[in-house]
C-alpha cells in the first residue's frame, strides 16, 4: 500500500529511526541548534537523575515528558539549551539488589569483604546501569546524551568531596552521638527517609514495685523488649496524686536493677494515668528527658536488633522476635495488667519497610544552619513554585527543620572522607583518596570513617555538580569551561512533589551555600512540582492491585507521541492525573486526525511551502492563518507559565476543531486556499513538534516532498512566533458569522427532521445593527454556507421569511421554508414531549416541595432528583423554541 493511501499512522518504525538520525546529529546538545540561537538566551534544566538499576515507570515519563516539552520549545525558540542526563548511584536500593544476589549464592556481602563487594556491585552497575537510560530513549526525550553523569563517575566523586571538605571546615557537618532513625537493615536514616503507617498494635500496662515494698505504680508501652532500658519512671511535677512518690525508687520487672521517680514538665497529665517510663536511649522525646535529668542511657540492642545483656535471659534474640516471649514471662511472672488493642503509627524504612527504631548512635549531619538563607530568599520570592500552594509545604517542612543525618551504614556510595589517626586521635577532613599521612603528627597510622553518605548529599549538588564545579578536572569531556556561566542558576527544576524534601529543598540549601559565579544565589528560578499519575478510577498505582500503568507497554501498544500528549494534555497543575485507555484512545484518533488532514492535502496538492515563503490572498487562508497566529500566542504564553495542559488543550482545539472540522471542510469549497492551508497545517506542526516531535517531523517533510534522512529536522527549526504570523480581524468575524449560520441551519433542519437531508432553499436575515458596524461579505459566506450546511441555495433577505420555521442567532435569523413540509406529524411529536416533559416537572418539583420528604430521603435521592429536574427543564425549554418557531405557543 502506497504512503499516501494508508488511512492510519504506523509509528513504530518513524519513531526508531527518526531518534537515532536526531541523537546521531547531535541535535540534543547544545549546538545541536546552533543555527537559530540567538545571542544571551540561554535554558538549562537538570533531570532528576533515576536510580541506576531502575526501570522506567509512569512517575518517570511524566517527569521527563514535561521537561522534554519545555527543552524542544525553548530550543526551537533560539535558546542554547542545557538538558542535562544522568543517574544516581542509589546507595540503599543498589547495595540491597547486590546482597539480595549474593544470598542467593550463599554467600555475604562481609564473606566476600568491602573491595571484593563493591567491584561487584559496579559490576551489575555496568550490567544494568543502561536499561533505564535506553527506555528513556523510547519515550522520544532529549537531553545532551554526550554529557550524561553518574553521581559516582570520577567528576562528581571530586565534588563531592569538595563540597564535604568545606562544610566540616566551616563547621556545618559535625558528628555527635545523637538519637536517629535506625533501621537495623539499612543504618541510620534520615527523617523524611521514614515512613509512617499506622498499625494495629497493643498497650501492654506493668506493674513496676517500690523498692521499699509501699506498692506499686502502673505504666504502660507499645514496645515492651525496651523496657530493660528505662532509667527513671516520670509524673508531672505539679501532679498532685504523685507528689509524695517523687525521688522514690521502683525495681525494674525481672531485674533487680532499681530506678528512680523523677517529676518533668514533658509529662502529659491528663493521659492514661500520668505516669511514664523513661527509656532515653530508645524514644526521643525520652532521650531530651535524660539529657535534663542526666539519666544514665542505657541501649538494650545492637545496630542489627539482637537484644544485649541488660535484657537477661533474653540476650541474642532479635528485638521483635523476643516481644511474645518478653511478655510471656511478664505474664507469668504477675507484672502485666492488662493488653489492650492499640491503633497508632510506626515508623518503617522507606527502602526495605523494616520497622524503623530510635536509637543512639554516632553520625555526621549537616547542621540546619546551611539551610537558612535558602529558606529566607525562598520565602523573599527569588524561587517560585508552581503551582503556589507548594511554597505552603515547603515553609511546613523547613520551618522545623533539623540537622540531616547524612552517614549511611553502607559500602557502597561515597565514602565520607574523614580521616583518623590512631596515634594522636586527630580526625580531619580530606580530599585526596589516600592521604600519605596525618597532618598533626605526621604519623601514618591512619585509617579512613567506614561510612558512606546519604545518597541525596550527592544530589543536592546535582543543580552545579555537572557543569564542572568541583570537579577538579576530571570528567572535562562531560563539561564546558563556560557552563557554570551559561547554565546556573538553571531556569527550571520539573520534579514530583513527594521528593520536595529529599532532593529539592536540599539542591536550595546547597546551591545557595556555595558562592557560584561570585554569588549565593537559589539553584533555579522555577520549581515545577507536578502531582502523581492515578489508574483511571483515581486509585493509586501498585502491583499488588494490578493497575500499574508501564509507559514501555502504552509506547508498544500507542506510540510515545500519543503517550506524551496524554500526560501533557492531563497535567493540570496542582490536581492528580487519573490515566486510562479512554484517554490513551482519545489522542491516538488525535494522532490520526493528523495524518488524514495530511493525507487529505496531498489529494490536491502535491507538496507544500513553508508558510513564510508564500503570501496568503484567499479569505480562508487568511481566516485559519489569523486562527494559527491567536493560538500560537496562546500556546507560548501557557508554556512560559508552565501549564502544559492548557497548551496542550489549545492545540488540540485548534487542530481538531478549527482546522479539521471546519477548515478542510471549507476547503472542499475553496479549492484554490489548499496550498495556502497545507502551508499553515505545517506551521502548526512545528507548533505540535516539543508535545509530538515525531508524527510532527514525520508529516512536516511529506508534505514538504522530502525526508528527515534528507533534510533538518523540524526540532531545530524556529518555533513559529505569532508576531511573524499576519491576522485579520475582519475574515476572522466573518467566519466566524458564517460558522454560527451553518450551525443554526443545521439545528433548523434537525427541528423539521432533515438533519442529514439536502435541502433546497434556506434564508438568513442579518441584523441591521450588526450590518452597520461589520462589512459581512455575503458573497464570501454563500458558498461556504450551502456546502456545509447541505443547502442548494442560500438568499440573504431584508425580510422574515413567510411560512418559514426560524432559528435565532446573535446577530441574524435563519428561515427555512415549510410550504412543501408535512409539518403536523412534527409539531405532534412535540407536543406529546411538551405534555410528558410538564408532568414530569410537576411530579419532581411535588416531591421537592414535600418538606417531609425532603426531611427523610438518602441525600443522594435528593441531588438525583434535583438534578432530573433542572434536566427537565432544559429539555422543556428546547421544545416549547422549537414549537414556538412553528408559531406554536
Amino acid at each position: 500500500m502506497s504512503e499516501e493511501k494508508k488511512r492510519v499512522y504506523e509509528p513504530k518504525e518513524i519513531e526508531n529511526t527518526y531518534y537515532k538520525l536526531w541523537e546521531e546529529r547531535g541535535y540534543f546538545e547544545i549546538d545541536g541548534n546552533q543555527n537559530i540561537q540567538e545571542s544571551g538566551k540561554n535554558f538549562s534544566i537538570m533531570m532528576p537523575p533515576p536510580n541506576v538499576t531502575g526501570s522506567l515507570h509512569i512517575g518517570h515519563a511524566l517527569t521527563f515528558t514535561l521537561q522534554d516539552i519545555i527543552v524542544r520549545y525553548k530550543r526551537m525558540d533560539g535558546y542554547k539549551t542545557l538538558w542535562q542526563p544522568g543517574t544516581d548511584h542509589a546507595g540503599i536500593a543498589t547495595q540491597n539488589v547486590v546482597e539480595k544476589q549474593l544470598l542467593a549464592e550463599g554467600t555475604t556481602k562481609e564473606a566476600l569483604g568491602r573491595e571484593a563487594f563493591l567491584e561487584r556491585v559496579w559490576k551489575w552497575k555496568e550490567y544494568s546501569g543502561g536499561t533505564i537510560v535506553h527506555q528513556m530513549r523510547k519515550l522520544g526525550v532529549s537531553p545532551a546524551w554526550s554529557r550524561e553523569r553518574f553521581t559516582m563517575d570520577e567528576g562528581l566523586k571530586e565534588a563531592v568531596k569538595e563540597a564535604f571538605v568545606h562544610l566540616y571546615n566551616e563547621g556545618m557537618i559535625v558528628q555527635n552521638n545523637y538519637m536517629v532513625n535506625w533501621c537495623t537493615h539499612c543504618g541510620a536514616l534520615s527523617d523524611i527517609e521514614v515512613e509512617h503507617e499506622e498499625v494495629n498494635g497493643k498497650f501492654y500496662h506493668m506493674n513496676y514495685r517500690f523498692a521499699d515494698g509501699s506498692g506499686y505504680v502502673t505504666v504502660a508501652t507499645t514496645r515492651p523488649e525496651t523496657y530493660f532500658g528505662d532509667t527513671a519512671i516520670m509524673v508531672h511535677p505539679q501532679d498532685e496524686r504523685y507528689l509524695g512518690i517523687i525521688g522514690k525508687e521502683v525495681i525494674l520487672p525481672l531485674t533487680e536493677r532499681k530506678i528512680k521517680i523523677i517529676a518533668d514538665s514533658h509529662v502529659d497529665m491528663e493521659f492514661g494515668t500520668g505516669i511514664v517510663k523513661v527509656t532515653p536511649a530508645h524514644d526521643p522525646n525520652d532521650y531530651e528527658v535524660g539529657k535534663r535529668h542526666d539519666l544514665e542511657f542505657i541501649t538494650v540492642f545492637d545496630e542489627k536488633g539482637i537484644l544485649g545483656d541488660y535484657c537477661g535471659e533474653f540476650a541474642g534474640m532479635e528485638r521483635l522476635e523476643a516481644r511474645k516471649s518478653i511478655v510471656e514471662k511478664l505474664e507469668y511472672e504477675g507484672y502485666i495488667v492488662k493488653i489492650e488493642e492499640h491503633t497508632h503509627q510506626v515508623g518503617h524504612c522507606y527502602r526495605c519497610k523494616n520497622i524503623v527504631e530510635p536509637y543512639i548512635s554516632k553520625q555526621w549531619f549537616v547542621r540546619r544552619e546551611v539551610a537558612k538563607k535558602s529558606i529566607e530568599k525562598t520565602y523573599a520570592g527569588e524561587a517560585k513554585f508552581h503551582p503556589p500552594h507548594w511554597l505552603n509545604s515547603y515553609r511546613a517542612w523547613m520551618d522545623e527543620l533539623r540537622d540531616w543525618c547524612i552517614s549511611r551504614q553502607l559500602w557502597w556510595g561515597h565514602r565520607i572522607p574523614v580521616f583518623y589517626c590512631n596515634d594522636c586521635d586527630h580526625q580531619w577532613a580530606d580530599k585526596l583518596d589516600e592521604p600519605q599521612a596525618c597532618p598533626h603528627c605526621a604519623s601514618k597510622n591512619i585509617y579512613q570513617d567506614p561510612d558512606v553518605l546519604d545518597t541525596w548529599f550527592s544530589s543536592a549538588l546535582w543543580a552545579f555538580s555537572p557543569l564542572g564545579w568541583g570537579n577538579n578536572g576530571k570528567m572535562k569531556e562531560s563539561y564546558t569551561d563556560t557552563d557554570l556561566t551559561d547554565f546556573y542558576p538553571n531556569s527550571l527544576l520539573i520534579t514530583g512533589f513527594d521528593i520536595m524534601f529529599f532532593w529539592v529543598a536540599r539542591m536550595m540549601m546547597m546551591g545557595e551555600h556555595f558562592e557560584l559565579n561570585g554569588k549565593h544565589q537559589l539553584p533555579f528560578k522555577d520549581i515545577y512540582m507536578h502531582a502523581l499519575v492515578r489508574d483511571e478510577n483515581g486509585a493509586k498505582m501498585s502491583k499488588s492491585k494490578g493497575n500499574v500503568i508501564d509507559p514501555l507497554d502504552m509506547i508498544e501498544e500507542h506510540s510515545a507521541d500519543i503517550i506524551r500528549f496524554t500526560l501533557a494534555f492531563l497535567a493540570v497543575q496542582g490536581r492528580d492525573i487519573k490515566l486510562g485507555t479512554k484517554n490513551l484512545e482519545q489522542f491516538r484518533n488525535f494522532t490520526n486526525k493528523l495524518y488524514n488532514a495530511s493525507n487529505f492535502l496531498q489529494m490536491n496538492v502535491d507538496t507544500f511551502a513553508d508558510l513564510k515563503d508564500i503570501k496568503i490572498q484567499t479569505p480562508l487562508g487568511k481566516f485559519l492563518q489569523t486562527r494559527l497566529s491567536i493560538t500560537i500566542e496562546q500556546v507560548r504564553l501557557d508554556l512560559e507559565d508552565y501549564k502544559f495542559n492548557d497548551a496542550a488543550a489549545e492545540i488540540y482545539r485548534f487542530v481538531w476543531n478549527e482546522f479539521c472540522d471546519w477548515g478542510i471542510e471549507y476547503s472542499k469549497v475553496s479549492k484554490d486556499s489548499i496550498p495556502e492551508i497545507g502551508a499553515i497545517f505545517k506551521e502548526t506542526l512545528k507548533m505540535i513538534s516539543p508535545f509530538m516531535p515525531f508524527i510532527s517531523d514525520h508529516l512536516y517533510h511529506k508534505l514538504s516532498g522530502t525526508t528527515l534522512q534528507n533534510g533538518d529536522s523540524v526540532m531545530v527549526m524556529k518555533f513559529p512566533h505569532h508576531e511573524n504570523i499576519a491576522r485579520d480581524s475582519d475574515i476572522q468575524s466573518d467566519f466566524a458569522m458564517i460558522q454560527e449560520m451553518i450551525i443554526s441551519i443545521r439545528r433548523a433542519k434537525v427541528i423539521i427532521e432533515m438533519g442529514n437531508s439536502k435541502i433546497a432553499k434556506a434564508y438568513i436575515k442579518i441584523n441591521e445593527d450588526y450590518l452597520k458596524n461589520f462589512n459581512f461579505d455575503t458573497k464570501i459566506a454563500k458558498p461556504f454556507i450551502e456546502k456545509l450546511a447541505k443547502v442548494e441555495e442560500i438568499e440573504f433577505v431584508d425580510m422574515k421569511a413567510e411560512n418559514s420555521i426560524t432559528e435565532i442567532g446573535n446577530t441574524f435569523e435563519a428561515y427555512i421554508p415549510t410550504e412543501e413540509i408535512d409539518l403536523s406529524a412534527i409539531i405532534g411529536k412535540l407536543t406529546k414531549q411538551k405534555e410528558k416533559l410538564e408532568k414530569e416537572i410537576g411530579k419532581l418539583n411535588g416531591m421537592l416541595g414535600n418538606e417531609k420528604f425532603v426531611a427523610n430521603a438518602p441525600q443522594n435521592v435528593i441531588v438525583e432528583n434535583r438534578a432530573s429536574l433542572a434536566d427537565a427543564q432544559i429539555k422543556i425549554d428546547k421544545v416549547q423554541r422549537e414549537l414556538a418557531g412553528f408559531g406554536i405557543q
